[in-house]
């Protein structure tokens, strides 16, 4: 409930030109403290190399320096133990903080937000934070990529279908499909350390939008707070959230690969596939079906997927309009931002679960290897490499042979010569040399190919990025 020493503090902090206190709707609207309290902890690390640079720049007093650092690390240990007080009236973190830390030091605490604005401290507190954050999900990227090196290892000989419209189309390594997601999770970590690399300027010092006429040292902030220096247009600074919508912009894309992963995961799970078993950690069973083991864990990053996609539609909704500089209408990224980080977060840690969990089972993917006339290519190839056909008349003998195997409810391998000869006379016994999903496989030696030694090749370059 609201104090009058709550309304009293936030007047005093924003209310020289208002005669009352807000009406209890826009007090309503107005409040950010329900989620922008997660970042306390970056606020306060602001607001301690900002003291820090305001004395050392003689705006301050080293005096009221310490006053103020004693302060909020007062504060801070207050937060962390569960102990501080945040009110709505007072609106947002930074509010809050500054209205606790004059109860703690008196006057001194007004002297804090000198050269600054909630415009910079809050485009400075979001930025440490998705920083942050974007260094977690570099973190556990690099371990879901470890969990899929090790099962490429384990399963470089292993022999699978390979799809294209999900239909059977050539045998591959389960280890290849395997560094197939390396790749993609390759890519979504590259983009997380760009994206680091993009927002690594400091926005403290900008103040409202056009700057402050006090001397203070931009550079010695930036390098206090980790960022290689600050930034370079006051307006731009407050009024940008490219870093939150690029951090959402790579979690939606990584969001995808996660959920084509996910969706695999379901397939090959199923009684019809019987690709991998699940461990019973990352199952769930049925309220009415005894025998049912449902892949829930991989339904719910496929369906979190959603989540992030829709948080990074809605910031680019808020921001299409705004005029420069700042709009309140900015307060409304800092839930989809971080909505879309706990979603992210939790399927990729799901994820390297099941990668890690999931029993592989060889023998029904081999069997289902050579369904399909999966060798069908190879047989054209061979006619190209060992009878001189080009490749398009390869084609039209390789699809009649099809047919007939087909027709007769057979695999290519079982056809005999004479039958494979009437189609076209060039075809000898070598032909079954190349028919097997085995030979397949390792006939496939082109750079980035599925045979196993390819398959090895792509490992150890991963290991000594990862």
């Amino acid at each position: 409930m609201s104090t009058d020493k709550d309304k009293q503090a936030s007047n005093q902090m924003w209310g020289g030109r208002f005669g009352s206190g807000p009406d209890a709707i826009m007090e309503e609207i107005n409040a950010s403290i329900d989620f922008d309290r997660k970042l306390y902890a970056q606020d306060i690390r602001g607001s301690l190399a900002h003291a820090a640079m305001l004395a050392k720049t003689g705006i301050i007093t080293a005096e009221d320096c310490d006053k103020i650092s004693h302060g909020l690390n007062t504060i801070l240990s207050e937060i962390e133990d569960g102990k501080f007080v945040f009110s709505r009236r007072l609106e947002d973190i930074h509010m809050n903080i500054e209205s606790r830390l004059a109860d703690l030091i008196g006057p001194a605490a007004g002297r804090l937000h000198t050269a600054r604005s909630r415009n910079d401290q809050v485009a400075l507190d979001f930025r440490l934070w998705v920083k942050e954050e974007l260094g977690r999900t570099e973190a556990s990227l690099t371990r879901l990529i470890s969990a899929f090196l090790d099962k490429a290892e384990e399963h470089a000989d292993t022999v699978m279908p390979g799809f294209t419209h999900l239909q059977s189309a050539q045998p591959v390594t389960f280890g290849h499909h395997c560094m197939a997601y390396v790749e993609m999770f390759g890519r979504d970590r590259e983009r997380v350390r760009h994206a680091i690399e993009h927002m690594d300027e400091s926005p403290i010092g900008a103040a409202a939008l056009a700057g402050t006429g006090f001397p203070i040292d931009r550079a010695m902030t930036a390098a206090a707070l980790g960022f290689r220096e600050p930034t370079r247009n006051s307006i731009d600074t407050v009024s940008d959230r490219d870093f939150a919508l690029e951090f959402l912009s790579l979690s939606a894309i990584c969001a995808m690969h996660l959920s084509r992963l996910a969706e695999e995961i379901v397939i090959w799970s199923t009684p019809q596939f019987g690709f991998v078993r699940l461990s019973d950690a990352f199952s769930t069973g049925s309220s009415i079906m005894p025998q049912k083991k449902n892949p829930d864990a991989a339904e719910l990053v496929r369906a979190k997927t959603g989540r992030i996609n829709g948080s990074l539609i809605a910031l680019l909704t808020i921001m299409k309009g705004l005029p420069l500089a700042y709009s309140k209408d900015m307060q409304e990224d800092k839930e989809q931002v971080f909505d879309a980080a706990e979603s992210l977060e939790l399927s990729l840690a799901a994820m390297t679960g099941m990668v890690r969990d999931m029993e592989i089972r060889a023998d029904r993917m081999r069997a289902a290897a050579g369904s399909g006339f999966s060798t069908a290519t190879d047989l054209a190839d061979w006619l190209v490499r060992e009878a001189g056909l080009p490749f398009r008349e390869a084609h039209h003998v390789t699809g009649r042979a099809v047919a007939m195997a087909e027709e007769r409810g057979c695999e290519l391998a079982e056809l005999p010569l004479a039958d494979l000869q009437s189609i076209n006379p060039a075809i000898t016994e070598g032909i079954y040399d190349v028919l097997t999903v085995d030979a397949s496989v390792a006939s496939r030696q082109s750079y980035g190919g599925t045979a196993p030694a390819q398959v090895r090749s792509q490992i150890a370059r991963w290991r000594a990025w990862t």
